[in-house]
């Protein structure tokens, strides 16, 4: 038999520089504030749909304040849900990224008070969210998240509001609207 149409294994140094691409390019995209949502809404399983049923589609525009947090919470989401291996590196990662210093430091203080994950207002992660646009309020952009837990007829909802200030970083999380 021919060997040369054999596959040898990677070097492992080649192995070491994928993971490390793929990495990067994992901050990369949290850093860029990517559209994480259609990865994070096929990662929850779906009913079969029609075959005549139109195919899904997200979209967002840099700079506006309903996609910012749509890409926060799709990649929180993520990172915190993925049960085989949960990614708490990356979920500290996209709260440093997105939160004000002064809102992180107030939200450590309610989790341990509540013990519960203060951005989901839970303890474990949701099947389903949506993000809408609340409307500008001064210097401020309040977006509303819905999220739904559990599923069939044991379904909970839970809705947030979502203060981000001017310079696009999240300062607040409340169950009511600043409006």
């Amino acid at each position: 038999m021919n060997n040369m149409n054999k596959k040898s294994p990677a070097p492992r140094h080649r192995r070491r520089g994928r993971r490390a691409a793929v990495a990067a390019g994992l901050v990369l995209a949290v850093g860029l504030g990517v559209s994480t949502q259609v990865s994070a809404q096929a990662s929850v399983p779906a009913p079969a749909k029609a075959a005549t049923a139109a195919p899904q589609s997200v979209s967002g525009t840099p700079g506006k304040a309903v996609t910012r947090v749509a890409d926060f919470y799709g990649a929180y989401i993520d990172a915190k849900g993925d049960y085989t291996d949960p990614d708490a590196a990356l979920a500290t990662a996209l709260r440093k990224h997105y939160l004000t210093p002064d809102f992180a430091e107030r939200l450590a203080a309610w989790e341990k008070k509540n013990g519960v994950d203060g951005v989901l207002r839970a303890q474990n992660v949701p099947a389903r969210w949506t993000v809408t646009d609340n409307g500008s309020m001064g210097h401020s952009h309040e977006v509303a998240v819905t999220l739904t837990f559990g599923s069939g007829e044991t379904t909970q909802k839970i809705k947030l509001f979502v203060l981000l200030e001017r310079y696009n970083h999240i300062s607040a999380i409340e169950t009511t609207s600043a409006r």
